[in-house]
């Protein structure tokens, strides 16, 4: 091989005689026997570089590889090859697995953008998939604001009402002070405050009120909830969060979907605050809750329970419903697997939940039984391990 070619190769390669004795070695493996401590340039022999086996090894089959010690705390691997054709001469090649190659530079900066873009997809995903969720809870979450919103409107009305007797009845008390014998109008004054029921009017004005700010704040929430809910964690940082914060915030959005055919029944613990990305966290909720409904055909339970074991928490969902059959338990997290029927799932999010979980350095444990129901537990670190990414 011309030496212009072994010039090129970036491990180092090396010709020595049958005696042992060193004949050619290229640039890179020139610069790696100065890391020897018994180099010499002069007098370089193969049997102070290689056990004696790697010789025998060679005479028998031709050929021997391993690691070998060069220099202090440095291993190289070594490949060496007897030439048996060519006058018995050995070909030496030793690759530095520490040693810099040409083109890992390019390797590395491809791997980081192909990182950068697929973190992107992963985040686009994530993002569809709340969006998705939304969209299908569509109809009852304009139910669950329509219907403040639409006593509220009604209350409104009464207030417009109440507002209007209570002026007319402000009106006679006015015209009594200005009247010369204010007492000679008291029956006119009873007879409007009977005529405009203003009893009732007191009686009922502050209920109203009440009832109407509770509306609204209704409302309020709810709509909070949809915005902490939809948001994208790329621009929010690892936090400590309050997950029965979450799960309270998550069962608001969903609890249109659920109330009509499931009793939602409530074990909380004592759970110290998780650093994590909560918003994440609560798609989670949410898929589980929802898959919850959705396993449940006419009427049953979904059980939320929560509880800190050492340096981790748990949160476990749990239903009546249909179950999942074994041959199935090992494909639920699989992308776009699904049971469900078209339009009720798109097979993504149990796979999305798995992948924000694994993401927080926890897991998730299922057990289910086919005509009994499902548990899903997820298992979280109160501290993320290491560096967040």
């Amino acid at each position: 091989m011309p030496t212009s070619v072994l010039s090129c190769i970036e491990e180092g390669v090396y010709l020595y005689g049958g005696d042992g004795r060193l004949l050619y070695a290229n640039p890179t493996g020139d610069a790696l026997q100065r890391l020897h401590p018994t180099w010499a340039a002069d007098a370089y022999r193969l049997d102070a570089l290689l056990p004696a086996q790697a010789l025998e090894q060679a005479e028998t089959i031709g050929r021997w590889r391993d690691q070998v010690a060069f220099g202090e705390g440095t291993q190289v691997a070594a490949r060496l090859y007897r030439l048996a054709a060519d006058d018995g001469r050995y070909l030496l090649v030793l690759q530095d697995p520490a040693r810099p190659r040409r083109g890992d530079d390019e390797l590395l900066q491809r791997h980081r953008e192909l990182n950068v873009r697929f973190n992107a997809a992963q985040e686009q995903l994530l993002q569809a998939e709340k969006l998705a969720s939304i969209g299908q809870l569509a109809a009852g979450v304009a139910h669950e604001i329509n219907n403040p919103i639409g006593y509220v409107h009604s209350n409104l009305g009464s207030l417009q009402e109440y507002v209007g007797n209570l002026f007319a009845l402000i009106d006679v008390y006015e015209r009594a002070l200005r009247a010369d014998d204010p007492q000679a109008m008291r029956a006119e004054i009873d007879a409007t405050r009977e005529r405009l029921d203003i009893d009732f009017i007191s009686r009922d004005l502050p209920q109203l009120l009440t009832e109407s700010r509770q509306g609204i704040e209704r409302v309020t929430r709810i709509v909070r909830d949809l915005r902490d809910f939809s948001r994208s964690d790329r621009e929010h940082a690892w936090r400590l969060a309050d997950l029965h914060a979450g799960l309270e915030s998550t069962i608001n959005i969903v609890w249109n979907e659920l109330r009509y055919k499931a009793t939602l029944e409530k074990d909380y613990g004592t759970l110290p605050m998780v650093e994590c990305l909560q918003s994440e966290l609560n798609q989670v909720f949410m898929n589980l809750l929802l898959n919850a409904g959705q396993a449940i055909e006419t009427q049953g339970t979904i059980a939320v329970r929560t509880g800190h074991e050492g340096e981790e928490v748990w949160v476990e969902i749990a239903d009546t419903g249909n179950g999942i059959p074994a041959e199935m338990l090992q494909r639920i997290f699989d992308p776009f697997f699904t049971t469900k029927p078209v339009g009720k799932g798109t097979g993504l999010g149990l796979s999305i939940s798995y992948g924000i979980v694994a993401k927080h350095h926890g897991r998730i444990e299922v057990d289910s039984t086919p005509g009994a129901g499902s548990r899903f537990r997820i298992v979280l670190p109160l501290r993320q391990p290491g560096a967040h990414a």
